[in-house]
């Protein structure tokens, strides 16, 4: 029997951050030529997009992306950012050397990042995402935006920042689960719930796609909403899954 063609939406796309999330382990910072061993390694395994790094963050940060972006050969290789210009500046020169280059900007959207963290109103943050992504897209055609803390994120006003990021250019939405707030029943509805309301717009590039953190711990049995959300703020988020951010059939 004849296994049917599967189309490129049917693949599963490897996003790997060990050598820029994977540091903040404790005990987990590699030198320099130990983050070029892995990367190497990566690269032959296979693995579709590697996060370099955060180029701002330091010399030496900068250095290894930028060293990395001239030894990948196939895989896509990601800088991390923040909404600031100066951020998405830098990562854009760490990652230039690359064949394939993604610039990954992020900005918080929950009430409360808003309120302590950035001290700003939803209309101003609103406006970032717009303006990063735009500044972004300035760099590279393959640019992947995150709304930090977004399972705490207000649905209406997380549709609404999903919306203008894609219209902006991001090719990649990320949903974080920042802070391992949610449970696998929670995340499924919330990216159904964006699958529905934030992606059916068409855009006029391509369509993209959106990659959720997944929380690390089981489905329970219980109501997700029935656990105060103190036991909840320390559960682990771990892995990353990714699927298509327009409105076909769900797989997971």
């Amino acid at each position: 029997m004849n296994t049917p063609a599967k189309s490129e939406k049917d693949r599963v796309v490897i996003f790997d951050t060990t050598l820029r999330d994977g540091e903040q382990c404790p005990g987990a910072t590699m030198t320099h030529e130990e983050k070029l061993e892995v990367a190497e390694l990566l690269d032959q395994m296979g693995v579709d997009i590697i996060e370099a790094g955060f180029p701002v963050a330091s010399e030496g940060d900068f250095a290894a992306v930028n060293e990395i972006a001239k030894r990948t050969k196939n895989a896509v290789v990601c800088g991390l950012s923040r909404a600031a210009f100066k951020d998405i500046d830098r990562c854009a020169e760490a990652i230039k050397p690359a064949k394939r280059s993604r610039i990954h900007t992020f900005l918080s959207t929950s009430p409360v990042h808003m309120k302590y963290k950035l001290q700003k109103e939803p209309q101003e943050v609103y406006e970032m995402v717009i303006a990063q992504v735009t500044r972004a897209r300035n760099y590279t055609d393959d640019v992947e935006w995150s709304s930090e803390d977004g399972t705490r994120t207000e649905h209406d006003f997380l549709c609404r920042c999903v919306e203008a990021a894609i219209n902006a250019g991001a090719t990649t939405i990320n949903i974080p689960d920042t802070v391992g707030y949610t449970v696998p029943e929670e995340y499924f509805a919330l990216i159904r719930m964006l699958h529905v309301s934030a992606c059916r717009t068409p855009t006029r590039r391509a369509s993209p796609r959106i990659a959720t953190t997944i929380s690390a711990w089981p489905s329970r049995t219980r109501s997700p909403a029935s656990a105060p959300a103190s036991a909840r703020s320390n559960a682990p988020s771990t892995a990353s899954a990714s699927a298509p951010a327009t409105p076909r059939s769900r797989r997971w």
